[in-house]
C-alpha cells in the first residue's frame, strides 16, 4: 500500500452526527419526492445528519453534473444536456414545506450555458420570496466565468446573502480549482459588494497543503474586497482520487483564525473543523442585521495570480 492510499485515522474532534433521525428521513423523502438535488448528498457533507435532522438543507439547482473537475469535490463531472425549467418552483415548494427561516441555494457549474445558469438562480430566488415571505435566501454561486452581467442578474433578484467561496489559497488552485481563477473570485465578491445591498460571504477549506501565512493572506484579501461573512473548515478528501488531506488542523488554530478574521472587520466568522459553507447559515443573517452596514473595506496588497 502506497502512502497516497493510506487511510488516515480521523482525530477525535472530527466526529459527525450519524444520519437516520426522523427529521433526516422526512427531509430525504421530501427531496426525493420533488426530484431535487442537495449539495449535502452530492458533496458527501459530514454534517448531513445534524443539518437534515434539524430540518435544514442546501438545495443544489441546475442538475447534479458539473462542467468542472475540482480536485476537492465529489460531485459528478461531465457535460449536462438538460435544463430543468420547473426546478425553481419545486425548490420553493420544498422550502415552504420545511418552513425555513433561511434557505441556502447553490448549484453545479454550468459553463456550457451562456449565463452560467444565472437566470435559473434568479428565478429560484424570486420563487422562494414569492412563496415564503418570511424566508431569507442565501445563494452560493459559481464564478460565471467572469460574466458580470450574469452576476448582476442574480443580484437583481435580491438575495439576502451572496456567497462565493475562494475554497483555498492561490498556490493550490492548480490542483484544487484548475478551471477557476483566484483573482476572478475576488473580483466577483468585490463587484457584488459594489452592486449591493446583499452582504457577501466566502469560505475556505484548510488542511490541503496551505501554510498559515497563506491562509491569513487570503483572509486579508477577502477583507480587502469587503467580504462580510467567512467560513473556515477542515478539508476532508472525498476519495483516493481527490486531493488528499495534508494535515488535520487543530480546533485551537481555527479559534485563532476566527479571532484574526474578526479583527480585520468581518461581521460573522464560522471557524472550526466541521464547519462547511452553509453551516449555521441562519445565524449569519441575524449577525448582519445586528452589525448594520459595513465600513469601507481596508486596503490590501493583492499579489495573487489572475
Amino acid at each position: 500500500m502506497t502512502d497516497s492510499t493510506v487511510i488516515r485515522r480521523l482525530p477525535p474532534w472530527l466526529k459527525a452526527k450519524a444520519p437516520g433521525s426522523p427529521g433526516y428521513l422526512e427531509l430525504k423523502r421530501l427531496v426525493k419526492g420533488l426530484e431535487l438535488n442537495t449539495v449535502c448528498e452530492s458533496a458527501h457533507c459530514p454534517n448531513i445528519g445534524e443539518c437534515w435532522g434539524g430540518g435544514t438543507a442546501t438545495f443544489m439547482i441546475l442538475g447534479d453534473v458539473c462542467t468542472r473537475s475540482c480536485g476537492f469535490c465529489a460531485i459528478k463531472t461531465g457535460r449536462p444536456t438538460w435544463l430543468d425549467e420547473g426546478e425553481p418552483e419545486r425548490v420553493a415548494a420544498a422550502i415552504a414545506k420545511l418552513n425555513l427561516r433561511h434557505a441556502v441555494i447553490t448549484s453545479v457549474n454550468r459553463d456550457e450555458l451562456p449565463d452560467g445558469g444565472a437566470a435559473i438562480f434568479a428565478r429560484t430566488i424570486r420563487a422562494v420570496h414569492a412563496r415564503c415571505e418570511n424566508t431569507s435566501v442565501e445563494v452560493l454561486i459559481p464564478d460565471f466565468q467572469g460574466n458580470w452581467d450574469a452576476l448582476e442578474h442574480v443580484l437583481a433578484a435580491a438575495p439576502e446573502i451572496l456567497n462565493h467561496n475562494l475554497e483555498t489559497v492561490p498556490r493550490l488552485y492548480r490542483v484544487m480549482r484548475p478551471q477557476a481563477r483566484y483573482g476572478r473570485s475576488l473580483e466577483l465578491l468585490d463587484r457584488a459588494r459594489q452592486i449591493g445591498p446583499a452582504p457577501t460571504k466566502s469560505g475556505m477549506m484548510l488542511g490541503a497543503g496551505e501554510t498559515r501565512q497563506e491562509t491569513e493572506q487570503s483572509i486579508r484579501d477577502l477583507a480587502g474586497v469587503g467580504c462580510r461573512i467567512l467560513t473556515l473548515g477542515q478539508y476532508l478528501s472525498p476519495s483516493a482520487q481527490h486531493v488528499q488531506v495534508d494535515r488535520f488542523v487543530h480546533p485551537d488554530e481555527f479559534v485563532e483564525l476566527r479571532d484574526f478574521a474578526l479583527a480585520l472587520g468581518f461581521g460573522h466568522v464560522e471557524s472550526g473543523p466541521m464547519v462547511r459553507s452553509s453551516y449555521h447559515a441562519e445565524r449569519q443573517v441575524d449577525d448582519m442585521i445586528a452589525a448594520g452596514p459595513p465600513s469601507h473595506p481596508p486596503a490590501t496588497d493583492n499579489n495573487e495570480p489572475q
